[in-house]
């Protein structure tokens, strides 16, 4: 894999972060979830950037986006009691199987 698939992935990670983080923003109107969720959009967005430097830009957005899905979506069952329904995990799974297949159909290393 890649460097720019790792920065990828960290970006889709912090996506998630900034994603659950606005939770706790409450609007934006606590100060230290507020910056946390803001510095989490900077890095990954900046990491997205680099990433696309080398990546494909269709792949590239979709891959973050379905790893920011993904991992909002689970984050919010955990964290949330969201319910968990098999069929919201069915189309979890094929979230990631979507993304699997992106990345092995990119035509980048």
């Amino acid at each position: 894999m890649t460097s720019s698939w790792i920065l990828l992935i960290f970006a889709g990670l912090l996506e998630v972060c900034w994603t659950i983080g606005l939770k706790y923003t409450q609007g934006f109107t606590r100060p230290l979830p507020s910056v946390l969720t803001a510095t989490a959009i900077v890095a990954s967005m900046g990491l997205l950037a680099v990433a696309v430097k080398q990546l494909p830009i269709g792949t590239a957005y979709a891959v973050w986006v379905g790893i920011g899905a993904f991992g909002a979506a689970i984050a919010g069952m955990v964290l949330f009691h969201e319910p968990a329904t098999p069929s919201r995990l069915f189309f979890l799974a094929l979230l990631i199987i979507a993304i699997m297949g992106l990345k092995f159909t990119s035509g980048t290393h």
